[in-house]
Formats: C-alpha cells, structure tokens, sequence
C-alpha cells in the first residue's frame, strides 16, 4: 500500500511540474496579488491583476491551489487557481457588448444622417423635374408661336424639327430624373427598414443573451 502511495505522490509531482501553458482569465474579483511561491507564506509580487486579464498557465502546486502563470504583458507569478476562469468575464462580456451597441448606434446616427442627405437630394431633383417640365412646356408654346407669326415655312419646319428634338431630349431628362427618384425613394425606404432590424436585433441581444453571461459570484476564501 506504502508503494502504491507513493507512486500514486510521485505521478502527482511529475503533473505538477508539467508545463501547461493553459489559458486562464482573472475572475470578476478587483485586484487579484501574485506571489513569488505556492502558498500565502511567499511574498507579493503584484496586487493588482485585474478583472478579465488573460494569462497563460505554465504549472499548478501540488494540493491544486495555486498556478504559476504569465500575463500576455510577461508578468510572472502564482495565483489562487480560484480566480482563474477558462472564459472571459460576464461583466468583460457586458462592457464588450456595450461598445458594440455604442458602435451600432454611431452608425445608426449615419445611416439616419445619410438619409437626411438622400430626402435633400431627392427634394432637389424634384425640383428639377419641374422646372424641366416647366421649360418643356415654355419651348411648346414658343414653337406654338413661332408657327403663328412666321411667314417662312421652310425656316419654320427646321425651327419645328429642332424644337421637337429638344422637346424629346427635355422629354428624355424628365424620365431619367423620375427613375432617380424612385431609386432614392426604394433606398430610403430599404435604410428605414435596416434601421428598425437593427434596433430590434440590439433589443434581442441584451434582454436574451446579456442575462445569461453573468454567472453567479464565488464567495472569496481567506485573502490570498
């Protein structure tokens, strides 16, 4: 029995001391200290590692309560493994989804800005399409007139021809403008949808998932 015991101590030593390299991230507590040994009796390296840090796992003590481990800046030391989690913080989880929503919302800010810009431009190609229906109808009653008080008819059919030419292009213009417009309209209206998706996909995100992230607090043993 003494034999097996002492196998059973010697492949406990040799897992201890294997090289790990596991990552860990600091638990939600504040300030966690790292020290030069295993065991609260070794002095205090660093106090302050703070919440959500990722470090690396080189090796655990033998009774399995501490790892020596080194942060991603190349701080070395032993840490309670109590404090050590295999994923990232709820609260580093709520603070990164808040950025994101912070960013979601700046572009929603564009996106709704964009669309001013767009109902502006739409306004002003309206415009345009009636001051070109405008000059349409005034070239129309200047060909009108000019077939009333000219006397020449050849000169009055190249006058029509060139008229009724400008009146196609006019013609052409107005079209052209009129299915600029309904594109801008199609896109205003594909943007105000994008923005409710996006609202109501924010919404789903932190009343659903934002809940379940945050786990339930450990109670701290003796200060370490």
């Amino acid at each position: 029995m003494q034999r097996v015991f002492a196998f059973f101590l010697l492949l406990l030593t040799f897992w201890a001391d294997t090289t790990i390299a596991d990552t860990r991230y600091v638990s939600d507590k504040q300030f966690i200290p790292l020290r030069s040994g295993p065991g609260s009796n070794y002095r205090i390296t660093h106090r302050g590692i703070p919440s959500g840090t990722q470090l690396e796992v080189s090796k655990t003590s033998e009774n399995g309560e501490y790892a020596e481990i080194t942060t991603v800046k190349g701080t070395q030391g032993w840490i309670r493994t109590q404090y050590l989690m295999t994923e990232l913080p709820a609260q580093n989880k709520v603070d990164a989804a808040e950025r994101k929503a912070a960013s979601l919302a700046e572009q929603n800010r564009n996106i709704r800005a964009e669309s001013k810009a767009l109902k502006q431009e739409r306004a002003e190609l309206l415009t345009q399409v009636k001051n070109t229906s405008g000059s349409l109808d005034s070239t129309t009653e200047e060909l009108a007139q000019l077939k009333a008080i000219s006397g020449k008819a050849v000169q009055l059919n190249t006058d029509n021809s060139r008229l009724v030419l400008e009146s196609e292009e006019l013609r052409s213009e107005v079209e052209t403008l009129e299915a600029e417009n309904q594109r801008l309209q199609d896109k205003l209206e594909s943007e105000a949808f994008m923005d409710g998706a996006i609202a109501v996909l924010l919404g789903v995100i932190i009343a659903l998932v934002v809940p379940r992230l945050w786990p339930t607090r450990r109670k701290n043993s003796s200060w370490a």
